[in-house]
């Protein structure tokens, strides 16, 4: 019996037999070809989900490899020891995968306890000792979408916190704007049934809650009041499309992804091929939580925006403490704006990509791993876009302390960042107070 891979070529060496001497040789070979990955490497959290994810998908039963696979790769997250993995060069699933495997088998590099070694270094000093793969168990460990799956759950991980970031940031800045609370009325936003816009107007209320809101004076303040709606409307359908995407990965989480699956006994063994190892749902959901992120670091950057524009503000120009010989927060809007469009640029979906692959073998590839990819790199340029909203938010309420008290839900918000930076007044740099906020952001959730 034929089976793809097991006693077969891969891809369009498919039909080409592999006798049952060379398997050992034919699994070896499948690591070390498909490790070909470019560029810098993966952060350790993103290599460590991609282990998760692969330890997961054989803990099914379905892939046809040995338990000591299972355990060595739980080895390598037990001690944190983490295979160097360029984050560049997977048209599907192949090749982050390839460059974990290389350190099972003592080859490519890992880094443990801050150092760098060979990956036989690397076993060694966990107390392991190379595998010699069997039959299967090299394109099972290059198979499968667990790359995909575990970047897609890191960023969901992030994204998460950034979304809750994002709703208690408007709130500071809506508080500093003079926008009116009632336009978060609970009975206003249901004529719009959804979960993400619920949640939203309640975080927002209960930020607010006995806010000194009103209507602001000037018509230029009128138009930014009915901006900030629409914003709010829109921070809503992120917090839906995140539901969605979270569903699909769990959903990924608990399918059999590698191809073929293997079944049935060791006497009647029974390999299927099929196409669990293509993730366009997985690809899918990326490329949308791209898209609505892109989307709320866009709205954070004209909220801010308007918080820096004399024209609709009310406030100092461009929050500078002596506008003219200081310019406040004029280049650092530049700054969001740059980041925005960027994101913009990045939220073009990568399902959509073409490429035909293995001598015309593969001629659907649905990229889920440029997808993840691109969906971090998302991420990390909203999470400063809304750091910079933060620091003009705290900057604008700082004007505005001497005539109207802050809601104790936003002052909470104000205290953490006060915490981190002080008032700027041109006498510093202001790229260490972005780092900084950033990294409140990142690494904290929004007070409560």
């Amino acid at each position: 019996m034929r089976a793809y891979g097991v006693n077969t070529g891969v891809g369009a060496l498919a039909d080409t037999v592999v006798d049952r001497a060379s398997q050992s040789l034919l699994s070896r070979s499948i690591v070390l070809s498909h490790a070909c990955g470019v560029g810098p490497l993966l952060a350790a959290r993103e290599v460590r989900a991609i282990i998760a994810a692969g330890i997961a998908n054989f803990a099914h039963g379905h892939s046809g490899v040995r338990r000591e696979i299972v355990q060595h790769l739980a080895a390598l997250l037990e001690h944190d020891c983490i295979p160097d993995v360029p984050s560049k060069g997977s048209a599907g699933y192949l090749v982050h995968n390839a460059h974990i495997a290389l350190v099972l088998i003592g080859e490519g590099s890992a880094h443990l306890a801050g150092r760098r070694m060979s990956g036989r270094e690397a076993l060694a000093a966990i107390g392991l000792e190379p595998l010699v793969l069997g039959a299967k168990e090299g394109l099972s460990l290059v198979n499968g979408t667990a790359c995909a799956t575990g970047l897609t759950a890191v960023a969901l991980s992030r994204a998460e916190r950034l979304l809750d970031w994002a709703d208690a940031i408007a709130a500071l800045t809506l508080e500093a704007a003079g926008c009116q609370i009632a336009a978060f009325d609970a009975a206003v936003l249901a004529l719009r049934p959804s979960a993400g816009i619920e949640k939203v107007g309640a975080t927002l209320r209960a930020r607010l809650q006995a806010a000194a809101l009103s209507p602001p004076p000037s018509a230029g303040a009128r138009r930014m009041r009915l901006a900030f709606v629409r914003c709010r409307m829109r921070m809503g359908v992120a917090h839906d499309v995140f539901d969605i995407s979270a569903r699909v990965v769990d959903q990924e989480l608990a399918s059999v992804t590698d191809n073929p699956a293997v079944s049935g006994t060791p006497e009647q063994p029974i390999v299927s091929s099929e196409a669990h190892a293509v993730a366009p749902a997985l690809g899918q959901a990326a490329d949308s939580l791209a898209i609505a992120l892109a989307q709320l670091g866009a709205i954070s950057e004209r909220r801010m925006d308007r918080l820096v524009n004399p024209l609709v503000s009310g406030l100092p120009p461009f929050l500078a403490s002596d506008a003219g010989s200081h310019s406040g927060f004029m280049i650092a809007q530049y700054t969001a704006a740059a980041l925005s469009n960027e994101n913009r640029r990045l939220a073009a979906p990568a399902a959509m990509d073409g490429g035909l692959t293995s001598g015309l073998q593969e001629d659907f590839l649905a990229h889920p791993t440029a997808a993840a990819g691109k969906l971090l790199a998302v991420i990390d340029n909203a999470e400063y876009i809304l750091a910079i909203e933060l620091m003009a938010a705290a900057q604008a309420q700082d004007f505005l302390a001497a005539t109207a008290a802050r809601a104790a839900g936003t002052d909470l918000v104000y205290q953490a960042v006060r915490e981190h930076v002080s008032h700027y007044g041109d006498e510093r740099p202001l790229n260490g107070d972005i780092e900084a906020v950033c990294s409140l952001i990142r690494e904290t959730a929004p007070p409560l």
